[in-house]
């Protein structure tokens, strides 16, 4: 009963945090324009400056209804994919850790403290959680696939 409530917790506390961040990535907010026109020009895909942020909403939302069903596994195995992603560019990319704060205008007013990199910490450890959790379950998605393939070879 213990486990299933974590599950839960942490299934809702990920979506929550997907989808919340849903407004800001499909609206064209400063602070996302600013993330993705930052990777796609240290990229070099400068499409990616105007259509990653479409991309990994989607990805995002779909994880977010996936986590909700019994591929949960899958939901959670995509979380952390999205979340390794966006760990990686913080720390590896001129992007950084800290991400500027806008007003109404579009001015910087100052910086988030880091609380969208220890957000994206935060769904990738919880994601992990979720998946091992999933793997090591008799009636999990992921441990179900994990003993398919393992007979094929």
């Amino acid at each position: 009963m213990k486990t299933k409530l974590v599950k839960y917790i942490l299934t809702v506390l990920i979506a929550f945090i997907f989808v919340q961040s849903l407004f800001f990535k499909f609206s064209g907010s400063y602070e996302t324009q600013y993330i993705f026109s930052t990777l796609g020009a240290w990229s070099g895909f400068i499409w990616f400056g105007h259509y990653g942020a479409y991309l990994i909403g989607t990805f995002e939302l779909i994880a977010s209804i996936l986590l909700f069903t019994r591929w949960h596994g899958l939901g959670a195995l995509l979380s952390m994919g999205i979340m390794t992603g966006a760990i990686f560019f913080h720390l590896f990319t001129p992007l950084g850790t800290k991400m500027p704060e806008y007003d109404a205008m579009g001015n910087v007013v100052g910086n988030d403290g880091g609380e969208l990199f220890i957000l994206a910490c935060l769904v990738w450890l919880s994601s992990g959680f979720l998946a091992i959790r999933d793997t090591l379950s008799v009636d999990g998605i992921l441990n179900k696939m994990y003993h398919k393939n393992k007979h094929v070879l």
